[in-house]
């Protein structure tokens, strides 16, 4: 099939999950990727979870989306667990008879239960299957689907999925932007950051993590008269009211210290920062693209403990140290920060490996496995 084709149905592709960004946006990268190597952007079409971004976030993305029904399944005897069951098979015969009804030359998998049942779809209807993976251990539809995938795109070496290439996690726009174009200055300006001290970037998803929190808050308490720091600390929706009427607030000249519920533009705070303190899901990646050392603090109930194999991938590299979720308070945190930034030459060390871990092509790469996999 030749670039710009469509599918018998009028769809080239359907790119199918999301429920989470960290699922959604390497999807939408993809997406994105086709559509500059040839593809008509009508020619790609979404299939996300209702309760999920994807709604919002696809169309206003330039590109057409269905949603499948569906809620999580409690890991106990409950009775929302029966209403949960029955969304699901709902989700199924739906995802199904989309594949069936628009005849991709391919369907693209990038994980959550949408995801699966396209997977499944594809499968019935023999459509080439490429799965997306984000994590070095592959989530449970991937694994569930890898034995009847055509190929899978994965972001690290080594992910135990099948007919593999390892592409990297595809990125924002705006990310690599600012990976292939970092103009520290401008950001800290947008953001209100000072020129002239070193900026630490605090960030752990849309909800937050409490422990990140109280360990940062500890650290800004006993740094408050520094004049050479400066921390934005991103708390997330969750606890950002409680947080925000107790945090702590520095003197005049002391320690700048921001505290922001969500991080809109997470581009300018990964340009402007010369040290993060965050999570290790496939946003490190990101990490890596803007040459960000961290300090990671995987998320211990990840599934697989993926967070945690993701973290080792990135200290392999020499460009993030790991602090275990039980090991991380105020004390750890000073610790580990104090360390990194008592030594500049280490930093720059570190953000030097994290560019030569990047894959800012990832998204490009990722499209020629799909158009691989669509050609046969």
């Amino acid at each position: 099939m030749s670039r710009g084709a469509r599918g018998a149905g009028g769809t080239w592709a359907i790119v199918a999950g999301g429920g989470t960004a960290g699922h959604l946006l390497p999807g939408l990268a993809v997406a994105e990727a086709l559509v500059t190597g040839g593809h008509e952007r009508s020619t790609i079409h979404f299939v996300g979870a209702e309760r999920g971004p994807e709604s919002k976030v696809v169309p206003s993305a330039g590109f057409s989306v269905e949603v499948l029904p569906g809620r999580g399944i409690q890991r106990r005897l409950a009775p929302a667990n029966v209403g949960a069951v029955l969304d699901l098979f709902r989700a199924l015969w739906k995802g199904i008879r989309i594949v069936r009804r628009r005849r991709p030359a391919a369907v693209v998998v990038l994980g959550g239960y949408a995801s699966f049942a396209c997977g499944v779809g594809a499968v019935l209807t023999r459509t080439p299957l490429v799965l997306l993976e984000q994590n070095k251990k592959a989530g449970a539809v991937n694994r569930l689907l890898r034995r009847f995938a055509t190929a899978s795109a994965v972001s690290f070496e080594g992910t135990d999925l099948p007919r593999s290439t390892v592409t990297g996690n595809p990125l924002r726009p705006e990310i690599r932007a600012i990976a292939e174009n970092p103009d520290e200055a401008a950001s800290r300006d947008a953001l209100g950051l000072p020129r002239d001290r070193t900026v630490i970037g605090v960030f752990a998803g849309s909800l937050g993590s409490r422990r990140i929190n109280e360990a940062v808050r500890g650290v800004v308490e006993r740094w408050a008269e520094r004049g050479d720091l400066a921390v934005r600390h991103v708390v997330g929706r969750r606890d950002y009211a409680q947080f925000n009427a107790t945090a702590p607030a520095p003197p005049a000249g002391g320690l700048l210290y921001q505290v922001v519920e969500y991080e809109d533009r997470m581009d300018l705070l990964l340009d402007a920062s010369d040290l993060a303190v965050t999570r290790s899901g496939g946003s490190v990646f990101e990490l890596m693209a803007a040459g960000l050392p961290a300090v990671l603090v995987p998320l211990p109930i990840a599934t697989r403990d993926h967070q945690r194999a993701n973290a080792e991938a990135v200290v392999a590299t020499g460009g993030a140290v790991m602090v275990l979720d039980s090991e991380l308070d105020a004390d750890r945190l000073e610790a580990e920060l104090s360390r990194l930034l008592e030594s500049p030459a280490r930093l720059d060390e570190m953000s030097a490996a994290m560019r030569r871990a990047a894959t800012v092509d990832a998204a490009e790469r990722a499209a020629k496995v799909v158009e691989g996999a669509a050609r046969g």
